[in-house]
């Protein structure tokens, strides 16, 4: 497997106003132009250490650019026997129960050790083909610091079912999270398109041009101590980080997300010394697929499938009982 590779490079007085990708792929000879366009908008190119994000940049001077090329992923993920908490299995489908840090399919930086090797694995050859070498037999996502039900499936026909179910908005997804504040209204829904941050192209965001259009309807549960809510969360559409972005959007964040505001960050003053460690421990948000429901593309009969709470969860709702 190649390895990661960083190129610094620094713009000459020839070389003055052109554009960026232009620049990069006369001081880079190994990478294409188009393969620079792309690394650019995926936001590996920086510009003096910030990132940019825009290839018609015009360069400047004495700009230095630093262009990070990943490491090529292997084109076909190899079966890896690691252990699935499979709810539900048959011919058709299998659900599984996904833990917290488990990463879907491989990608940059998660060459192996996906939810599609394991996959791989257990179900050996019966995945179906439709999501292509790296995602077979993948319906729908989580994220990676996201657990819960997660439904996968085993031939083409049951594939198209079932994605066919999902872009008609009748395959049912409910998620908890606990969020930071006492959110209010008590029900409601967020709304708004999301695509790519202008500002950090590793983030998505509610954007006003280019997006997707998003919609996600709340309800709260129950009031988490004092500064925490926990809220019961239904897709009508699935686009990335979906609820992070549109909780964060609200101004109620998801407690523990990495991503969008998350973090303590101060919000923690004068707080049991308990609840500060959680915080600390704490490596993906405190968001959970609970509820899965479908007709099945065999049988036509609507099944629902539940998860309870994993540990980490119970635990941050205990702590934050008691502030």
């Amino acid at each position: 497997m190649s390895k990661n590779t960083t190129y610094t490079v620094t713009v000459t007085q020839d070389k003055a106003r052109d554009r960026l990708d232009r620049f990069l792929a006369g001081a880079v000879p190994p990478l294409s132009r188009s393969r620079l366009k792309g690394l650019i908008e995926l936001g590996q190119v920086t510009r003096d250490g910030a990132t940019v994000t825009e290839a018609a940049a015009k360069v400047k001077v004495g700009e230095v650019y630093g262009v990070f090329v990943p490491a090529a992923v292997p084109a076909v993920p190899r079966p890896q026997a690691i252990p699935l908490n499979v709810v539900y299995e048959d011919d058709d489908l299998i659900i599984i129960d996904k833990s917290p840090g488990m990463v879907v399919h491989p990608a940059t930086g998660h060459p192996d050790g996906t939810l599609v090797n394991a996959l791989l694995a257990h179900c050996g050859s019966s995945l179906s083909g439709i999501g292509g070498v790296t995602r077979p037999g993948i319906v729908h996502r989580l994220d990676k610091g996201t657990s819960g039900l997660m439904l996968a499936a085993k031939n083409d026909i049951a594939h198209r079912h079932l994605a066919a179910q999902l872009e008609e908005r009748k395959l049912e997804r409910r998620y908890k999270a606990l969020v930071w504040g006492r959110l209010r209204p008590g029900q409601g829904k967020v709304e708004g398109p999301i695509g790519r941050s202008p500002a950090n192209r590793k983030k998505m965001a509610v954007v006003k041009k280019g997006g997707k259009p998003a919609l996600t309807r709340y309800r709260v549960l129950a009031s988490v101590g004092t500064a925490a809510s926990l809220v019961e969360c239904r897709l009508t559409t699935g686009r990335t980080h979906q609820i992070r972005v549109h909780m964060a959007k609200l101004g109620y964040p998801v407690i523990g997300d990495p991503l969008y505001g998350g973090g303590p960050k101060g919000r923690l003053k004068g707080a049991p010394e308990t609840v500060r460690q959680a915080l600390k421990t704490l490596d993906n948000q405190a968001l959970h697929a609970f509820l899965l429901a479908f007709n099945h593309p065999e049988s036509e009969v609507k099944i629902e499938f539940e998860s309870e709470l994993p540990n980490y969860f119970k635990k941050l709702v205990k702590y934050f009982s008691s502030i």
